[in-house]
């Protein structure tokens, strides 16, 4: 890793750059609300929250959302599990297939130190995830991953489900939980109709399959997925009892283009998580030039946005530079001068940094390492 680019109790100002930047108010607040959120959309009806690892991919968070009510975390790689139950998580859940013999072992012998969960869609994976539980003495939860619109991973709904609980309830090793029903292409449709609709769709679907279990004689004790941009839908539905939303501790500029119920871009939750960049050059009265390129901040959901200065668009990464347009007349961004980007995407963004720096009051509070970083096997 690379030494910090800051410590604890200097100014924000002398943060070296490029830093990845967490507004600590904004991100306590984000994750108060969506517990006030949960409750509002829940009712009396019981809805845990087990955040995405894979946004933050750090130890210190992950505790700190279980200081705020969260039953666990979700990953999607067997090295994030690894790392989060080394540093003290008790309950993970891979919320993907994991199919790779090498990998299956090492998900059995970490089940052997916290409890973990992993998702299938195949009647093969199921019989090499029990091998694998027996051999290392261990149990894992299995949920069966249910293609609810995403496209992606996932077994048909009703009776393809049905067939595969059969098959993971067979195994003493294994328990079966319930379903994974995650909509990713949900999340970024920007109408608030249209993601209602979607959902909606995809909770017909999970109802009918869990009665079918049901059916079958076979329990289905949770319906675990959702995500930040729909996951009031999943609540409201009746259907999930368990919610997965990773980027709501941070939000980005894609998820700030989705409209709310009054039509309005923005959301209910606050942009926290921020790539503190440094003007290196002003070769023109027409553009600044930033030490932060595609390497510092993701631009696969579009190219960030220079925070509080609209008329000031960043509009060409490359590898160490970032190009920011400057309008007529312009006697700011300076040489020298600190500017802060909200990433388009910010998942990737922070799997480009080693650290976090935590700021409040214009003071540096904390600095925590991104443990999980690069972790993709």
């Amino acid at each position: 890793m690379t030494p910090p680019p800051a410590a604890v109790g200097m100014s924000a100002d002398e943060i070296d750059t490029p830093a990845l930047v967490l507004d600590l108010d904004a991100f306590e607040r984000n994750m108060a609300l969506m517990q006030t959120l949960i409750a509002k959309a829940a009712g009396d009806r019981p809805v845990r929250l087990r955040p995405h690892a894979k946004c933050h991919k750090s130890v210190a968070i992950a505790h700190r959302q279980a200081g705020f009510g969260a039953v666990g975390q979700c990953v999607q790689k067997v090295g994030e599990a690894e790392i989060l139950v080394q540093g003290g998580v008790q309950d993970v859940l891979v919320s993907n297939e994991v199919v790779a013999p090498s990998k299956i072992a090492r998900l059995a012998a970490l089940a052997r130190s916290a409890r973990l969960g992993v998702c299938v869609d195949g009647r093969q994976n199921v019989e090499d995830l029990a091998a694998a539980c027996k051999a290392a003495g261990s149990k894992l939860d299995v949920y069966i991953e249910i293609d609810v619109g995403q496209g992606r991973c996932g077994v048909a709904p009703g009776q393809p489900v049905v067939d595969l609980a059969k098959v993971i309830v067979s195994h003493p090793e294994l328990t079966f939980m319930g379903l994974q029903a995650y909509h990713g292409k949900a999340q970024h449709l920007r109408g608030w109709a249209e993601r209602k609709t979607a959902i909606e769709t995809a909770a017909a679907l999970v109802a009918s399959t869990r009665a079918a279990l049901e059916s079958a004689g076979v329990p289905c004790a949770r319906v675990t997925g959702a995500g930040t941009g729909s996951f009031e839908f999943e609540i409201g539905s009746g259907v999930w009892d368990e919610i997965q939303c990773g980027s709501f501790i941070f939000m980005d500029a894609d998820y700030a283009r989705n409209h709310g119920l009054d039509g309005k871009e923005g959301g209910q939750f606050e942009q926290s998580l921020f790539v503190l960049a440094g003007v290196m050059s002003r070769p023109g009265d027409d553009r600044a030039i930033l030490d932060a390129g595609h390497k510092a901040v993701a631009v696969d959901s579009g190219m960030p946005l220079v925070h509080g200065m609209p008329d000031y668009p960043y509009v060409g990464a490359a590898d160490e530079h970032g190009r920011v347009n400057l309008p007529p007349g312009s006697n700011r961004l300076a040489v020298g001068e600190k500017v802060r980007l909200t990433p388009g995407h910010c998942d990737p963004t922070v799997n480009l940094h080693d650290w976090y720096v935590g700021v409040r009051g214009g003071k540096v509070e904390c600095v925590w390492p991104v443990s999980a970083r690069g972790a993709m096997r």
